[in-house]
């Protein structure tokens, strides 16, 4: 199994939680949710002399993606991934909230993701869950051989995240919170979108919205 560590940043006016997930062995990284900061998270990456591969999207609110576009720009051959059915809100400056808070700010995949299909990278295998609700495209990164799970705001310590904001559907989001992301090991460790981590087990026995 290789040798992952994950690395958190709060960044954005929001606290969105960036995460790098690096492979210790071959300084390879994936960068989760770039909300902001871009030049903070290329020194990063240069400091620590990481490997960046791939930027993974949970979904397209603009406090999620708010440093893809400048990442990109410098480091080209870096692969940007959403899920397949997030590529309209990611193009809508309205559904992806950035006419709301800043200027408008669109991003392209290089990649669109379905649900089940898996990743190899860092040495590992990721899979990728397709979980609607918050937006209908939100995706969740399942690293299965290392038990945890990145997913957005779909699902947080004691809560679950909102559903009123364009593609947004309360009943689907519970509904597949159950079904995709409680059926796995109860072990898992989930890395939200904001505030604290949490597990499987514990959400399952004492989220408000499921108890």
């Amino acid at each position: 199994m290789a040798n992952i560590i994950v690395v958190t940043n709060q960044l954005g006016s929001f606290a969105t939680n960036c995460y790098t997930v690096v492979n210790t062995d071959t300084r390879e990284a994936v960068i989760i949710d770039p909300a902001a900061n871009a030049e903070y998270i290329l020194k990063m990456i240069k400091s620590q002399s990481y490997k960046l591969k791939a930027i993974f999207i949970t979904h397209g609110h603009w406090d999620h993606v708010g440093a893809v576009n400048a990442i990109k720009e410098a480091l080209p051959e870096v692969k940007i991934y959403a899920g397949v059915k997030e590529k309209e809100l990611l193009s809508n400056c309205a559904s992806n909230l950035s006419a709301m808070f800043s200027d408008p700010y669109f991003v392209k995949a290089d990649i669109y993701v379905d649900d089940d299909e898996e990743i190899e990278i860092l040495g590992t295998k990721v899979r990728c869950l397709w979980v609607p609700g918050h937006t209908i495209g939100s995706i969740s990164y399942y690293f299965t051989e290392n038990s945890m799970v990145f997913d957005g705001d779909t699902l947080f310590a004691g809560s679950i995240g909102r559903s009123d904001f364009p593609t947004g559907d309360e009943k689907t989001l519970l509904s597949k919170i159950e079904e995709k992301l409680f059926s796995l090991p109860e072990d898992t460790v989930v890395y939200p979108g904001h505030n604290s981590r949490t597990t499987i087990k514990r959400e399952k026995s004492s989220n408000m919205f499921f108890v």
